[in-house]
């Protein structure tokens, strides 16, 4: 596990469908956004909110940039858990960084991030709330 993760961290349990998988029943790789997003809902929930609570308070977080490293593949029916944080804020976004382990978090499957815009309702940039920082 890489000991420079940010804090704090959470983990998200995942089992993967014969649906997510390609031909070779393998963890298609477009598959992995989603499980990034699944991720990222869990995190927010764990802190205490809701997504959809996010957005009524006038705040959306649209993806900016998105970043999957594949190492190892991941199988059909295998148990991972998806490690996610925050690992910077800058005045009008967010980074979440996120490691996907196996079962017993031995074997490191993928790493990536994802950076998230902050704007109001009508997709204008604003600064990021201090409220959603003290979530995390």
């Amino acid at each position: 596990m890489s000991l420079e993760f940010p804090f704090p961290e959470f983990w998200y349990p995942h089992r993967v469908s014969y649906g997510e998988t390609d031909a070779m029943k393998v963890l298609y790789n477009g598959e992995y956004l989603h499980i990034f997003e699944r991720a990222r809902n869990f995190m927010i929930h764990q802190a205490g909110i809701s997504y959809q609570l996010v957005e009524d308070k006038g705040v959306m977080l649209p993806v900016r940039d998105a970043h999957v490293r594949y190492r190892r593949p991941i199988r059909f029916d295998q148990l991972i858990y998806v490690r996610i944080g925050v690992s910077e804020w800058s005045r009008a976004s967010m980074t979440f960084a996120y490691e996907i382990f196996n079962e017993d978090k031995s074997t490191l499957h993928a790493t990536g991030s994802t950076q998230h815009a902050c704007t109001n309702l009508l997709g204008k940039p604003v600064r990021v709330p201090q409220w959603l920082r003290d979530l995390f």
